[in-house]
């Protein structure tokens, strides 16, 4: 952990803000295990370098993570992780479902892995949100801007997972708020790509029994910051 804090402390003053959010809220995503809950102390420190608007969310997480046994925060992690399509911590597969597309989009993921020198362990898909921050905020200046750019790329399915974890009450929305919080506002284009996801769901998906988003999203015309790995 001290370690990983010093990398970051290197990093120019403008980026480390949102270099620390994204280190922290890859931590938060991991699967639950005995190493994460003994991080949480050194967790819930860094978080008071951050901003109210980040801290916040972040905290609540962390607050969550701290009071529930592990067997608890396991099993509430598949249940809404692995259960619930619209949660699916996974980038590509908002955008692309199970289509052969997807094998290209998770290809470009580690390509840009590797330009960093970086390499996703053989039991990890390279699109999941927590490896994609942790890409983010673990590597130099230019690691960090090339997987913001993925997580921009993706960005319609990043808001709907935010807006999924809203709406299902988890505890989970919070490393999602402040991650969004991180990135421009949405322009009108990615505000019609987030409705039209929201409407059809990922391909191969079947169209028109459910919403992909949850039931109470609408599309708004501003940003806002309201609201893993195993």
């Amino acid at each position: 952990m001290n370690r990983v804090f010093r990398r970051l402390a290197a990093q120019k003053v403008s980026g480390r803000t949102t270099a620390l959010t994204h280190r922290l809220a890859a931590l938060l995503l991991e699967y639950p295990s005995a190493e994460l809950l003994d991080l949480l102390p050194a967790i819930r420190s860094a978080t008071a370098e951050l901003p109210e608007r980040l801290a916040v969310p972040l905290g609540q997480l962390v607050e969550h993570l701290s009071s529930a046994p592990l067997p608890e925060l396991e099993a509430a992690y598949v249940e809404t992780f692995d259960l619930k399509r619209r949660c699916s911590p996974y980038l590509t597969y908002f955008a692309y479902g199970d289509t052969r597309k997807r094998g290209v989009a998770l290809v470009e993921f580690k390509q840009a892995y590797r330009a960093g020198g970086f390499e996703v362990v053989e039991d990890e898909l390279p699109d999941h949100l927590a490896v994609v921050l942790e890409f983010c905020s673990t590597g130099d200046a230019e690691c960090q801007v090339e997987g913001i750019k993925l997580l921009l790329g993706h960005r319609a399915g990043l808001e709907l997972l935010r807006l999924a974890l809203l709406d299902a009450g988890s505890p989970y929305a919070g490393a999602l708020v402040a991650v969004c919080a991180t990135l421009p506002d949405l322009g009108p284009d990615e505000h019609a790509a987030i409705a039209r996801l929201a409407a059809e769901g990922p391909p191969g998906e079947e169209v028109g029994l459910e919403p992909f988003a949850p039931p109470s999203y609408m599309p708004t015309s501003g940003h806002s910051v309201e609201g893993a790995r195993r």
